[in-house]
């Protein structure tokens, strides 16, 4: 069974920063994409930030030149770290991965996700 663990959310001030961590364990044969989806009250689960297996990466115009994704692919984990942060970053974050759990050509990559962590920015 693949699960994905997230840490590093929390409580703090507008300008400071914040590093979420997610590792992926279970049966994991390849990972094509992981990366990060955020929801707060009133608004749609929206994509912060993804990265490919290769190392290229998305980021949302909103975070752009304050947030970095990155990878280690060896420990099947994936990063975010938030600087400069603002109120209206507040919200729950989920991590996510796209990923094979199967070695053979024709199986299709799956979503899998995390259970959340709150973060919270004060003004």
């Amino acid at each position: 069974q693949v699960q994905l663990v997230e840490s590093g959310g929390g409580l703090v001030q507008a300008g400071g920063s914040l590093r979420l961590s997610c590792a992926a364990s279970g049966t994991i044969f390849s990972i094509d994409n992981m990366g990060w989806y955020r929801q707060s009250p009133g608004n749609q689960r929206e994509l912060v930030a993804q990265v490919t297996s290769g190392g290229s990466t998305i980021h949302a115009d909103s975070v752009k030149g304050r947030f970095t994704v990155s990878r280690d692919n060896a420990k099947n984990t994936v990063y975010l770290q938030m600087n400069s942060l603002k109120p209206t970053d507040t919200a729950v974050y989920f991590c996510y991965a796209l990923l094979r759990t199967s070695h053979y050509v024709g199986a299709s990559a799956r979503q899998y996700w995390g259970q959340g962590t709150q973060v919270t920015v004060s003004s």
